[in-house]
């Protein structure tokens, strides 16, 4: 098992962002939520979860992706995903959620949509 980590930083006024690396699983994704929450908590509208240095995720994980994104939508929000490693691009994929998420190849072109 890789080091897992989640850093939550406010950038501005309602922008939020979400650093995480290592595995996302069913050990690490209530980590995961309990910082998102409270990133949307503190006011945060726009929050981008950078997903660039994890190398796993799981069902449990996608699951907190997909209540944060009904979260923000409460408060007409945008939950923005950075994901440029293979495993996470596919899992996305697979499962159609580069559909319906915000995808975006680097933290700065995500963090310049909002």
């Amino acid at each position: 098992m890789t080091d897992f980590s989640s850093t939550r930083t406010v950038v501005r006024d309602g922008l939020g962002l979400l650093e995480l690396t290592g595995e996302v699983d069913l050990y690490t994704a209530p980590r995961f939520k309990q910082d998102l929450v409270a990133l949307v908590d503190e006011g945060v509208t726009a929050l981008v979860v950078d997903l660039s240095d994890v190398t796993f995720i799981d069902s449990t994980a996608l699951g907190v992706l997909i209540s944060g994104v009904k979260r923000l939508h409460e408060t007409e929000g945008r939950l923005l995903i950075v994901a440029a490693s293979r495993p996470v691009v596919r899992i996305l994929s697979i499962t159609g959620l580069d559909r319906v998420l915000d995808i975006y190849d680097t933290r700065d072109a995500a963090l310049a949509s909002v």
